[in-house]
């Protein structure tokens, strides 16, 4: 009982921990930005110069292929979407998307770079601008190089549960980060944004982090053997360019969650992909979940398998979902998965006749 109550103390004070990480790089970003950005031409020409180095280097030179990899980013993905990957079906192919679309998801990826940027900038003028050192720098890799992107791509080779695969990508940043106590403490860090409106970074609309980044950042903790990570969201849409106090606290265009990465939540994540492998030896493919369909890259691979049985069962789960008092918003999701589904079912079987 005493070594259960230890341990229950000290899980509470990591998680303690990773809470103030998680505000203290809030209130870090949130000092640096309310000063001018400084221009740094010698550390733009570094950093252009850096990854043009990085970039000329094939990074998947020299790792394995022969067995089933998995992205961190898809530590949020159905156990559907894994097994299609992990038996190697062929992607969706690249198709016109709406415009807004492709420029939602580019202008995502430039906040990533946008913060990676603005972090470097920060190790250099900080104390320019404070007075103080910044307590949140990059961590460099043994070249000297930013610990962030194609910097740091890596593959991690897995042996769980009898299942061998690996886990391949690369991380938002790895952080140091000096505590008011003046300890050292590796953070690694991700980024997300929203987009849609002010309110999803309020406190009403976001209570906490979503459980697939959390997942995300769980993968990441065993490629670089991380405890602490901090989630940082960026909110595009701004309330209005003078806002007073008040609107400032209330919807907040940055949040930040820290997190500490238990053993046993890499203990899940790992099983989770040994268990994907194991279905993937077996062909026994998972079914379709209406829930997380949106973003699958799969979809004419998975809907090539369906029997007409199939699609009937996930039309029968459609009509109990439309029937529910769930909000309209969880029922629009799984409806239009749906549709899709039965869409994209007779075009490929209305052509080819029947199912495989």
């Amino acid at each position: 009982m005493i070594n259960r109550n230890l341990t229950a103390i000290t899980s509470d004070i990591h998680h303690e921990t990773a809470a103030q990480i998680g505000d203290r790089f809030a209130q870090f970003i949130n000092t640096w930005h309310s000063f001018r950005e400084p221009y740094d031409d010698e550390l733009d020409a570094w950093l252009h110069e850096s990854y043009a180095k990085a970039k000329r280097v094939n990074k998947m030179k020299g790792m394995r292929w022969d067995i089933p990899s998995f992205a961190p980013s898809s530590a949020g993905a159905s156990d559907r979407e894994l097994y299609e990957r992990a038996v190697k079906s062929k992607k969706d192919p690249a198709e016109q998307t709406p415009p807004h679309q492709r420029r939602w998801t580019s202008q995502g990826t430039a906040i990533g770079d946008w913060l990676q940027r603005d972090l470097l900038l920060s190790e250099r003028h900080f104390e320019k601008f404070t007075g103080v050192a910044p307590d949140f720098v990059v961590e460099r890799t043994t070249d000297g190089y930013p610990a962030f992107e194609d910097f740091v791509f890596t593959q991690a080779i897995g042996d769980h549960d009898g299942q061998a695969f690996s886990l391949v990508g690369t991380t938002d940043g790895i952080l140091r980060h000096t505590t008011p106590d003046g300890d050292e403490i590796r953070v690694g860090l991700e980024i997300k944004t929203k987009q849609t409106t002010n309110a999803k970074t309020n406190s009403r609309g976001m209570q906490g982090p979503e459980d697939k980044h959390v997942r995300q950042c769980v993968v990441y903790s065993i490629m670089y053997g991380i405890d602490y990570f901090v989630l940082a969201y960026v909110n595009l849409s701004k309330k209005s360019w003078n806002m007073t106090p008040e609107d400032v606290a209330a919807y907040p265009d940055f949040r930040t969650f820290g997190i500490y990465i238990t053993e046993e939540m890499r203990e899940a994540e790992l099983s989770r992909f040994a268990r994907i492998v194991a279905l993937a030896k077996a062909k026994q493919a998972p079914t379709v979940d209406l829930d997380n369909w949106t973003f699958n890259s799969y979809k004419h691979a998975i809907v090539r398998k369906l029997t007409l049985d199939d699609v009937n069962a996930l039309e029968q789960q459609a009509q109990a979902m439309r029937k529910s008092r769930l909000p309209e918003y969880k029922k629009r999701s799984v409806l239009e998965a749906y549709d899709e589904i039965a869409e994209l079912y007779e075009k490929i079987h209305g052509e080819s006749g029947a199912a495989e």
